[in-house]
């Protein structure tokens, strides 16, 4: 465990995000499905993306990895005859993505992981295994522990679209491989939306095709298709821009590079809602700048599309004048804490004014932080970030409990910040 001492110091200076972590593990799979040889430019290895490589390498793919690129040769046969383990470590998107992929292979496929991963939703996925007659079979005690086993079959499928569009993203890779059509409809609106918009434009990419109608909330699949080996460079991530364009909006001077303006990330809402308090202007071109001279916040933020960047968006938000309420937070109380509650302990112990309303977060506007305390990571990535970033609007320095999180998917965070201008140093708390 590592905790750090941080200093109320303003940052400055350029930072060029990390390639995002959502198109990486929706590149590396296609890739790794796909007939031929595929290279994907622009890559980080996050905990998270390590996992998603490690999983396709033990489906048969083989995979080289270079400084800041991937070599990927597709998997070749679809029939191994002995099981397998994956760990997923902590990364839903890796066991979300790969547990439909599995069903391709014949034997076992056994999935373990760390921290909460256990305990994160699979009930969508229980149903249709249960549904269709394969093998699934898990531990209740916390700790991932899931075997499968069995052939998916083509036909209808009925999904929430309110539970995590993974889910639907890892039936999307899977259903085009099978041997006849397949649909898929929502049975409540499908939140995350930006989500699935990767996949389907990832997916095109590899030369899968996939029918949405968004009216109808229906996906249709025609069976027999193949992936296509397709070189990728990876875009810049919203989800970590988020942190240093909101640092920008309370007064740091920071400008940040290395981001695709048309992408389709819904993290490239922060955008939109920092536009909302007053000022995200384009930097010549090379970056995005924002500035906080307008800060003013009395209003509604829908998180349902984008709940990975809600901790931050609550740090600028406890710093803005007048109300703001962020609703439809449910799933932040399943990711690798129950940020919503997270958010709200540490913010507050900060000297923030902001506590949970249902499944809600309300905040009231403050004119500084305190700092002069202790608060906790919860041993999440979002948390651990949004932390540091609120060290520099506080009164006075603040330890971070567990900043080592931070690996899972921001490996040099804290070296990004200390070449900001960040003073940090080692804490004993004992």
């Amino acid at each position: 465990m590592t905790d750090l001492r941080i200093e109320p110091v303003k940052l400055k200076g350029p930072v060029t995000v990390p390639p995002s972590k959502s198109l990486a593990h929706r590149a590396i799979i296609c890739a790794s499905l796909a007939k031929g040889r595929s290279e994907i430019k622009n890559i980080q290895y996050s905990d998270d993306i390590t996992a998603t490589i490690e999983g396709m390498q033990m489906l048969g793919a083989v995979i080289q990895k270079n400084e800041g690129s991937l070599s990927i040769e597709g998997i070749k046969d679809y029939a191994p005859t002995q099981g397998r383990t994956i760990n997923c470590n902590e990364s839903g998107s890796t066991l979300r993505f790969l547990i439909p992929l599995a069903t391709l292979f014949e034997g076992e496929t056994h999935f373990t992981g760390q921290g909460k991963l256990g305990t994160r939703p699979l009930a969508t996925y229980q149903a249709i295994f249960e549904k269709q007659g394969l093998k699934y079979e898990s531990s209740n005690t916390g700790k991932l522990d899931l075997t499968v086993e069995g052939s998916l079959q083509p036909g209808a499928y009925e999904v929430r679209g309110d539970v995590s569009s993974q889910f639907i993203t890892g039936l999307l890779l899977t259903l085009p491989l099978l041997g006849a059509t397949s649909e898929i409809r929502m049975t409540t609106p499908l939140e995350s939306e930006g989500y699935v918009d990767l996949t389907l434009s990832m997916l095109e990419s590899f030369g899968i095709h996939i029918e949405f109608d968004k009216e109808r909330q229906l996906f249709s699949i025609e069976g027999n298709q193949v992936y296509r080996a397709q070189d990728v460079t990876i875009d810049g991530d919203y989800s970590q821009a988020a942190f240093f364009l909101s640092a920008r909006a309370l007064g740091n001077l920071v400008s940040v590079e290395g981001l695709n303006e048309r992408s389709l990330q819904g993290d490239r809402a922060i955008v939109s809602i920092l536009e909302q308090l007053g000022g995200v202007q384009p930097n010549n071109n090379k970056g995005m700048n924002i500035f906080a001279e307008q800060l003013t916040i009395d209003q509604t933020i829908d998180g349902a599309q984008c709940p990975d960047i809600i901790p931050i968006v609550a740090l600028v938000a406890a710093l803005s004048s007048g109300k703001t309420k962020i609703i439809n937070l449910e799933r932040l109380r399943i990711k690798e804490s129950d940020r919503l509650e997270a958010t709200q302990k540490e913010l507050a112990q900060l000297g923030a004014d902001i506590e949970v309303d249902g499944d809600s977060l309300v905040i009231k506007g403050v004119d500084s932080l305190k700092g002069n305390t202790s608060v906790w990571s919860h041993k999440d990535h979002r948390i651990a970030m949004m932390l540091a970033i609120a060290s520099t609007v506080c009164e006075a320095p603040i330890i971070i409990k567990d900043t080592e999180c931070v690996a899972k998917s921001y490996p040099d965070f804290w070296d990004i910040f200390e070449q900001l201008g960040g003073k940090s140093s080692e804490w004993n708390l004992g």
